[in-house]
């Protein structure tokens, strides 16, 4: 774990050090500030809060593999990856760390989101229920979103080629549930139950549902098995 953190502490210093960092971190806040005063006008600051986090759920499908595409990808085209690899560290302590970097600065980022909060209890009277369900909602969507972006990093040397497939899936899983109107009966809930928006609904409602918890946390531990396994797969090349 010490060398986990290590890592993560390396990488952390480099977000806030990269204008990548500061420039995801400027469009996200830009965004959610746009859809936070779209959300207010012309409603009840009580009816706002599933418009804004489903809203930044959205706007994580593009930053989260921004936040990631280079984590592992730009290690690989450097060849520092092979530093790494061959070094008395496990796959999992690098996959942790990188991991546990991003999250990070994610979770500052979403910090400077609680400013809107201030105003939305300054300018109305919510349901503090459902905004800090929601907001434990979206970081749970953002840790999945993170760790789709980070194996996505994982399988090539192209930055590029890294946020486009890590948007690619991001995209699918944020889009199936529609298709759920296409069918009935259990294809519909078996469409619904794999879409990463679906979950959030009930979180928006104030209602914090171990099912979506489990989800949440067992996509991200998927996603991550899968860029241990990714890595693990560079030894035999």
């Amino acid at each position: 774990m010490r060398v986990s953190l290590a890592i993560a502490w390396k990488e952390i210093q480099a977000y806030f050090t990269s204008p990548i960092g500061f420039i995801v971190a400027l469009v996200y806040l830009a965004l959610t500030g746009f859809f936070f005063v779209r959300s207010i006008s012309g409603t009840l600051p009580e009816a706002s809060v599933e418009l804004y986090i489903v809203a930044t759920a959205w706007i994580m499908v593009p930053l989260g593999p921004a936040l990631t595409m280079g984590l592992l990808a730009e290690e690989q085209k450097l060849g520092t990856i092979e530093l790494l690899l061959t070094a008395p560290v496990k796959d999992w302590e690098v996959v942790l760390g990188k991991f546990l970097a991003s999250l990070s600065f994610f979770l500052v980022t979403l910090t400077m989101t609680l400013f809107y909060v201030l105003l939305l209890g300054a300018y109305g009277n919510p349901d503090w229920g459902p905004v800090w369900s929601a907001y434990l909602g979206i970081i749970l969507y953002g840790a999945t979103a993170l760790s789709i972006g980070l194996m996505a990093s994982s399988f090539t040397r192209n930055q590029i080629v890294s946020f486009v497939l890590g948007l690619g899936i991001l995209l699918m899983l944020a889009v199936i549930q529609f298709a759920s109107d296409l069918v009935e009966g259990v294809g519909a809930t078996i469409l619904d139950q794999i879409g990463t928006i679906y979950h959030l609904d009930d979180f928006t409602l104030g209602i914090i549902d171990t099912n979506h918890i489990v989800y949440y946390v067992s996509l991200t531990a998927v996603f991550l098995f899968l860029t241990i396994r990714s890595l693990e797969s560079r030894r035999w090349r």
